[in-house]
């Protein structure tokens, strides 16, 4: 990989862009930061990852919305990036039932716009953020690529799988390579305060009950940051070329005749959440005071990816130990908010 061409980041005061441009310029990489600072959750995290990457001589920060067509144009005509990690979003399955507007802004207009800059600007390959939640009423374990997924459980999973198709779209019409990843439960230092693990570990150092939904028979493929990291650099310059196997009598739902794939990154093993509850406890020292509640609308009750599509592409697969990636994020936790 050339350390000249200069790299864009959407997302990247966010949790998963924050770590990956960290490890793009730790490689020596220029990077162009993008995100809109939006108050999703505090943005004072968001600032402080920002003042992180700002160490870094080959980091830049542009602060836009994905839904301004005119900025996200006029940033890709000047810069016209070889390669596009496109990590922003409007994230999260529950609040995507109280606001779904934000969702179509950020996730189809703004998609949109990252999918028209990369055609006009001579991208040579755009990574962009899918999820686990695609796999939707799918029962079958471990969720392979290879599987079929049309029946989204919320509208967060229904416009991450309309972002797949539309990738798809341009790469069979204009011939833009497009990688779909479709992250696992990532999970980590200076994750978001809206996942389990930072909700858990606030609740429990402050002595106040943890939710456990479904009575926390919850199973999840939590999936640690690094391991996240290191599958979304080795496949940057892994553009796909279209599999020459593929036929329409025969669709393969996992790739295509034109340069498109999409691939599971999870960690392969599923943990109960009432494990996690218990490695939490561990690390931070105190019992949680559980609340059992039911299942809530949106989610599924359980997660597993098949990773042999990542691994025979790139050789990797995510294997950090649940016990050795939550002792790391509660250290940070503790570090980070000085307990």
């Amino acid at each position: 990989m050339s350390t000249q061409a200069e790299i864009l980041v959407t997302g990247a005061a966010g949790f998963i862009g924050f770590h990956v441009a960290r490890r793009l310029l730790e490689n020596g990489r220029t990077v162009a930061g993008l995100d809109n600072l939006n108050a999703y959750y505090d943005p004072k995290l968001k600032a402080a990852r920002l003042a992180e990457l700002g160490q870094y001589p080959g980091f830049r920060f542009a602060k836009l919305d994905l839904a301004d067509r005119a900025g996200v144009a006029a940033l890709f005509s000047e810069h016209r990036f070889p390669y596009v990690v496109h990590l922003a979003a409007q994230a999260g399955v529950r609040y995507s039932l109280t606001d779904p507007r934000a969702y179509v802004d950020a996730n189809l207009v703004g998609f949109t716009n990252i999918l028209e800059g990369c055609r006009h600007y001579g991208c040579r390959h755009l990574l962009y953020a899918s999820s686990s939640s695609v796999y939707g009423s799918n029962t079958k374990m471990p969720f392979s690529v290879h599987d079929n997924v049309d029946h989204p459980l919320s509208l967060y999973a229904a416009s991450k799988k309309a972002n797949e198709l539309m990738a798809h779209a341009y790469a069979h019409l204009f011939k833009l390579p497009t990688t779909g990843l479709r992250f696992f439960t990532v999970y980590g230092p200076w994750g978001r305060p809206d996942m389990a693990m930072w909700l858990f570990a606030k609740a429990i150092l402050a002595g106040e009950p943890i939710k456990l939904f479904n009575r926390g028979e919850m199973q999840r493929d939590f999936t640690f940051i690094d391991d996240v990291v290191e599958a979304v650099v080795r496949l940057i310059e892994r553009a796909p070329q279209g599999n020459p196997d593929w036929t329409g009598a025969a669709p393969d739902p996992g790739s295509s005749a034109a340069p498109w794939r999409v691939y599971n990154i999870g960690n392969n093993n599923p943990v109960e959440l009432l494990e996690v509850v218990r490695l939490i406890e561990e690390s931070i020292g105190k019992p949680a005071i559980r609340e059992l509640l039911p299942m809530q609308p949106g989610d599924v009750p359980a997660t597993y990816a098949d990773v042999a599509d990542l691994m025979s592409e790139v050789d990797f697969k995510p294997a950090t130990p649940i016990a050795v990636g939550i002792r790391r994020f509660v250290d940070w936790y503790r570090d980070f908010h000085r307990i």
